[in-house]
């Protein structure tokens, strides 16, 4: 079998079994104990409260996410991968499936049943952070919240991450408006969230993180034109000297999002698998294809103007 055939089947091996764990994480723990988070599944969880079940959660996910799609492409010509699609529609089906089998979810005579109610977030958002982490680090996206948070920011001087906190505590603080919900309700959530957020740094290494790589090969043209060509991504080709040999060498500098990064290795691996890459987090990339410096542009032109 082609390496790149089997690849590919083994990313959405990979990607099906994430989205049962972030389903798991819901309709197991979540869901069952009337609880809500952040994000576009803490939304579908208050619709399902607020319709007392009239509207599950797995619907209102894949409806929602459709429309946000639709918007964003009609507003920014996003272009959505077929991972994001396929993730979002295997997620609701998973949540299906795990809905419809009471005996495994986290209530009393369940298989999952936790006495102590404060562990119910904990352990949903260890679920949630492996699913999703894994979702994120081989090339895929759940949508919901990121769709938002994209289109807030090609519009405002707002941060990606300002967005997600915000649209996040807006979401678990709606939890409030339901009758016979309370402050501690929408704590268990916002407790859910901390787990989730700390924990997929382990897992995928930030969500929202971006890598600078190194890659010294001599095959770096090949590399070079299959990201350019390939990942629409740009390459700067640095000129270093070995010091051991003492022969010029071409080291390519790349900036890459953290999505593409198992991509990235996949296809330096497959060109030469004897190349040497350097791979660093870094944060705040600002620029084409990541997020735009816009602090104080509106300041600047008004002095400007005054002047």
């Amino acid at each position: 079998m082609n390496l790149k055939i089997r690849n590919l089947i083994n990313d959405y091996i990979l990607l099906t079994a994430a989205c049962f764990f972030f389903a798991f994480a819901w309709e197991c723990f979540m869901i069952p104990n009337g609880m809500s988070a952040g994000g576009m599944m803490g939304l579908c969880t208050i619709i399902q409260y607020a319709t007392l079940g009239v509207i599950p959660a797995q619907y209102s996910y894949i409806v929602i996410n459709a429309i946000l799609i639709i918007v964003a492409v009609l507003a920014m010509g996003i272009g959505f991968g077929f991972k994001t699609i396929y993730c979002i529609v295997v997620s609701s089906l998973a949540m299906q499936v795990i809905s419809g089998i009471p005996s495994i979810h986290s209530v009393p005579g369940g298989f999952f049943f936790v006495q102590e109610t404060v562990l119910i977030p904990i352990i949903a958002g260890v679920f949630e952070a492996i699913g999703i982490g894994l979702v994120l680090r081989f090339g895929g996206s759940t949508g919901g919240t990121d769709i938002i948070a994209l289109m807030v920011n090609k519009y405002y001087p707002v941060s990606l991450s300002m967005t997600f906190l915000v649209t996040d505590v807006i979401i678990c603080s709606l939890l409030l408006f339901l009758p016979g919900k309370t402050f501690s309700d929408m704590c268990y959530g916002l407790e859910e969230l901390v787990i989730f957020s700390l924990l997929i740094d382990l897992v995928v290494g930030g969500k929202r993180s971006s890598y600078q790589l190194m890659v010294f090969s001599e095959k770096f043209e090949a590399i070079a034109d299959h990201i350019i060509n390939e990942m629409d991504r740009g390459v700067t080709v640095l000129k270093a000297q070995g010091w051991f040999t003492k022969k010029d060498k071409d080291v390519l500098l790349i900036l890459i999002s953290q999505n593409q990064l198992n991509e990235i290795s996949r296809a330096v691996k497959e060109i030469d698998p004897r190349a040497f890459m350097s791979i660093s987090p870094t944060h705040n990339v600002y620029g084409e294809g990541f997020e735009e410096i816009k602090a104080g542009l509106k300041r600047k032109k008004k002095q400007h103007a005054d002047s």
